[in-house]
């Protein structure tokens, strides 16, 4: 909406209209005690110019210029400029959700290119556009698999993001199905033993993320066959989907939950990012979101419109698969701009510079530490336990302008000293150097303990 600004007198027009006295009188229905006092320390009011100059001093102070190794389901990529002129169109810019397809066409048209590659990616049958993000992602996958299977119980690898675990469980809290978590082994993967014992004829599915969050490829095809032979389902959530030009498509999944952050949206902060679901087709009635799908028009031509949309808003009402609502398009068009002009093997590219990167840094680095899990195989992040406290560490590194690795202990305490370290086609070799030489640094005292 226009910001739309009232003068004093239109604003005891509208009062009078109302049969106000005063600004007051609207907000006499709350309590007293509850009402903010008027003298608050607000600063005065800037004009344009004035809040111009005022945030270009702001961005002074902004880590202009530092290295970055931070990854942990958020990664740092290259851009294309097409992205931002394109999406910045007022035809995609303004347009919320497509419920006329007559008048909506290039949104519609762009939902459905961005299904078809997802699908093309991750060697899956049908995939959506109507997820907030990866974690939400991931809870609707898994009560997804409980209305295919009617079974309650899932099964969640330890290595899944911790943050996506967080989502679930507050999804699950209402939810008539259980969640319990299974080990990693020695090798940063999913212990096969422990889920072995782990499945039931009551669980609904196994959730798995590849490469995990310590930057590890899981077996996805023996992991499959476990959950299968119980009649479970495998949801194979992807945090990085740039490892999907060069990591094996999780085949054998049956649904997989994907974060398309990576392919051209920015990290800003920690969102709106692009959360996907793709799944096998004969689950398609259990898709929560929307799907789109091309039809003609009664003159033979090409056209696209909803084909499903099994959401509360519309007739299915309280048998809807889900209350995702809100219509992420214009965040999945940067997806789909960013897959079109990198293309099949652009990806590819892409994703062997990622794998280098980190392949470099992962052995430089940890020339002055203890690199955990050295002997699986992983995509572009890595874990480093140093003799050094990480938040001491990290302290020093950021005197160097270097942003150092995730601390793991809030979430794995049994991994002790442990950092995640990423490196992306944006880390160049000199930055990689750089923190391996500080890291080696690490004062006597903190090596000595």
């Amino acid at each position: 909406m226009r910001y739309l600004p009232k003068s004093p007198a239109e604003r005891a027009e509208m009062l009078r209209e109302i049969g106000a006295s005063s600004i007051d009188d609207l907000f006499a229905t709350i309590p007293e005690e509850y009402r903010l006092g008027r003298d608050l320390d607000i600063p005065r009011q800037m004009g344009e110019s004035e809040i111009i100059d005022h945030f270009k001093n702001a961005a002074v102070h902004n880590a202009v210029g530092y290295a970055s190794f931070l990854g942990a389901g958020v990664y740092r990529h290259y851009r294309p400029v097409i992205i931002d002129s394109l999406v910045q169109r007022g035809e995609f810019l303004t347009s919320y959700t497509p419920y006329q397809a007559e008048i909506t066409q290039g949104t519609l048209q762009a939902i459905f290119e961005f299904q078809t590659m997802i699908c093309e990616l991750t060697g899956m049958d049908i995939a959506n556009a109507s997820m907030y993000d990866g974690s939400t992602g991931a809870a609707e996958a898994a009560m997804m698999a409980v209305r295919v299977t009617g079974r309650d119980g899932v099964l969640v690898a330890r290595t899944v993001h911790p943050e996506y675990r967080e989502v679930m469980e507050t999804y699950s809290q209402h939810q008539e199905h259980s969640a319990k978590e299974v080990a990693y082994g020695a090798d940063g993967r999913i212990d096969l033993a422990a889920l072995e014992q782990a499945v039931t004829d009551k669980t609904a599915c196994v959730m798995v993320q590849s490469p995990n969050f310590f930057g590890v490829v899981e077996d996805i095809p023996a992991i499959a066959e476990i959950a299968h032979k119980k009649g479970a389902l495998l949801v194979v959530s992807i945090a990085e989907a740039v490892s999907l030009g060069i990591v094996r498509p999780p085949v054998e999944a049956d649904i997989v939950s994907l974060e398309a952050q990576s392919f051209g949206v920015a990290p800003s902060y920690g969102g709106p990012f692009c959360g996907v679901l793709a799944a096998k087709e004969k689950y398609l009635r259990q898709m929560p979101g929307r799907l789109v799908g091309e039809t003609k028009d009664k003159d033979g031509r090409r056209g696209f419109v909803l084909t499903l949309s099994t959401r509360e808003q519309h007739i299915r009402r309280e048998k809807a698969t889900s209350n995702i609502c809100t219509n992420q398009a214009l965040v999945a068009l940067m997806a789909t701009i960013f897959m079109t002009v990198y293309g099949k093997e652009g990806i590819k590219e892409l994703a062997v510079q990622n794998l280098a990167k980190a392949q470099y840094a992962a052995k430089t680095i940890s020339e002055s530490g203890k690199l955990l899990f050295a002997g699986s195989p992983r995509f572009n992040e890595f874990v480093l336990e140093t003799s050094e406290a990480p938040d001491q560490l990290n302290v020093r590194l950021l005197e160097n302008k270097i942003i150092g690795g995730v601390p793991l202990k809030k979430w794995y305490p049994e991994l002790g000293n442990a950092t995640l370290w990423c490196a992306t086609e944006l880390t160049t070799k000199d930055q990689i150097d750089q923190a391996a030489a500080v890291v080696a640094e690490a004062p006597v005292a903190a090596s000595a303990r």
